[in-house]
Order: structure tokens, then sequence, then C-alpha cells
């Protein structure tokens, strides 16, 4: 069988697959096509039944942003002088994940050469900040253009200083910012900027506890200029920012990102700092990696030495979970 034989020819939400023959017990798969931005497969199945399924190709994007489909799908029987076709009743909203989401059962033999066509009336997806699911057809690739080109924008304001009206300064330098974009993104920072305190007058904001590319690292962060390698570098100067300027979403990514890579050398560390903090993801992961784990032997003399000065309270609560651990055994 030539290739052509798995080929679907796609115009503009429109794809077809056309098919010479199909004995009995076939089972044939399509090669990948692209319609919207997932790659699909047909296949078609004779048995007692004609099969026929749409599925997207398995991927990461189709699991983290599955399609939600609308669609009318039609088999074509291009033998006959009369083009028979039949008709599914149509599919509308559906999430597609798999190859067993959508299945059409077909009682109706056909013979010699036909074609399935699918016409796709709409595909959806769920935005990854959550909310109703919206079309890939109405917008979507101009507003991720928009927010993509707004945030290199905001970047290079940063980084060229275009317009400055405030200084941050850092423990070994200083870096030109925004008032409005920093108290868009801080509340503290909006209230120094509404009141008339001494950042509003000396347009200055001393960040005496931030070296400058921790400082730095805070700021493209607040402009959208997220860079991975400094924000793993600067992870706790950065939670520290955050929640002494009140940025949230910052102070959430910390915590997650502390929680990932906890280890003998650090434990100690980020304990301490997810109880200063209040972090309790990472004080719960912490306290399972010491207590559950065992590895409060592995660094006993560090913990002796972590003991003289942690707080009482945080102290209490780990000689309740070494307790809890010895009562489960």
């Amino acid at each position: 069988m030539n290739e052509s034989a798995y080929r679907v020819e796609t115009a503009p939400r429109l794809a077809q697959w056309r098919i010479d023959t199909l004995s009995s017990c076939t089972y044939r798969k399509s090669d990948p096509f692209k319609m919207g931005i997932w790659n699909w497969y047909l296949t078609v199945e004779r048995h007692k039944q004609l099969y026929v399924k749409l599925y997207p190709e398995v991927s990461s994007l189709t699991r983290e942003q599955p399609p939600i489909a609308s669609f009318i799908i039609k088999l074509i029987s291009s033998s006959s002088p009369n083009r028979r076709t039949l008709v599914h009743p149509g599919i509308c909203d559906k999430q597609l994940k798999n190859n067993d989401d959508f299945v059409w059962a077909i009682d109706t033999l056909l013979t010699g050469r036909f074609i399935i066509d699918v016409e796709f009336l709409d595909l959806k997806i769920i935005p990854t900040s959550g909310g109703e699911p919206s079309s890939i057809w109405t917008g979507y690739h101009v507003e991720k253009h928009s927010i993509a080109t707004a945030l290199t924008s905001l970047g290079r304001m940063l980084s060229e200083g275009i317009h400055t009206d405030i200084t941050i300064n850092a423990t070994d330098g200083s870096i030109g910012a925004h008032r409005a974009i920093l108290a868009a993104r801080s509340p503290v920072f909006r209230s120094m900027f509404s009141h008339n305190l001494k950042e509003k007058e000396l347009s200055t904001v001393n960040i005496s506890d931030m070296s400058f590319e921790a400082c730095q690292a805070f700021l493209n962060y607040i402009y959208g200029n997220f860079q991975a390698d400094e924000f793993l570098n600067h992870r706790l100067a950065l939670l520290r920012a955050a929640d002494k300027y009140d940025i949230s979403d910052l102070k959430e990514a910390c915590h997650e990102s502390l929680t990932e890579d906890i280890d003998a050398k650090n434990v100690l560390e980020r304990l301490q700092t997810a109880y200063l903090y209040r972090l309790p993801k990472l004080k719960s992961s912490c306290m399972r990696y010491l207590v559950n784990f065992g590895k409060i032997y592995d660094i006993r003399d560090d913990f002796n030495v972590f003991l003289q000065s942690a707080d009482r309270e945080l102290i209490a609560e780990i000689f309740q979970e070494i307790l809890a651990a010895w009562k489960g055994f």
C-alpha cells in the first residue's frame, strides 16, 4: 500500500481521509495531521461493524490543554454514483484526550472507496490560568502574541531604563524602575508612593537586605522578564522580598521551588525558612525528609547545632514529629 493511503488532506477546519479499500477484520491508522494547535489521528476498523475514531496525538500539550472539540464527521461512499453519505449526529464541546473519547460505530457496511470527512466547527481550550474554555480560533494566537509583546516591552523598559522615575538602591548597586509598575504588583509599594513617605519624596527605595543581582532578579520577575537561572540562584532572597512587599504569586513560586530539591545540605535551612515565612508544604516536606526517611541521623551534628539556635516552637514541632514516627513502629 502506498504512503498516500495514510495521508489526511486538510484545509482550514476540514480534514479528509480517502480510503480506497478496506477488507474485513482490518485496522488502519492515518498519518498525523495538524488541526488547530494539535496533531490528530483518524483510525478505521472493520469487524462486524465499522468503527471510526478521531483523537489528538498524545503529547504534553494534549495532557495540559486537551482540545474541547465540536465537529461534524461523515462517511462518504465515493464508489457509488449517488455519493452515499452517512452523517454522525454531531459532537459539541467534547473533551478529547485519548483514542477512546470519540468512537463512531456504524452498522451499515460500505464497500469500495470511501472518504472520512471531518469538519471542525470549533476547538477550545481551558486557559492555563483557569476559567471558562475559549476558542483557539477567536483571537487565541492574537492574545498570546499580545501578551508576549507586552512582556517584552516591559522587560525593555527595565533593562534599557526607559522613562524610569524611581531608583531602587540595593546593597551594592542601584537600578532604575517605574512607580506605576511596582505599585501595580505590590500593595506595599503602592502605599509607599501614595502617601507622603520618604520614598515618594526622594524617588528612591532602599532595599538594604538584597544584593544587586538578587534585586535585579526581583525586578525581572515583577516586569515579567523571568530568568530561570537567576530565580534558582536567588530563591531565598526573592522569598524574603515577596513576603516583605506582599507579592503572593512570587512567594508561592519560591515555596514550590524550594520544596523540589530538599537534601541533607539544605534541609535545616529550608525548615527554618518554612517556619519563618509560614510555608506549610515546605515545612511538612522537610519534616518528612528528616523524620520519616530517617535523614536526621545522617546529619546528627548539624542537627544538634541547629537545635541550639532554632525557635522553641519549631523545636517542639520537630520532637512531636519524632515521637509520632516512633509510635508508628
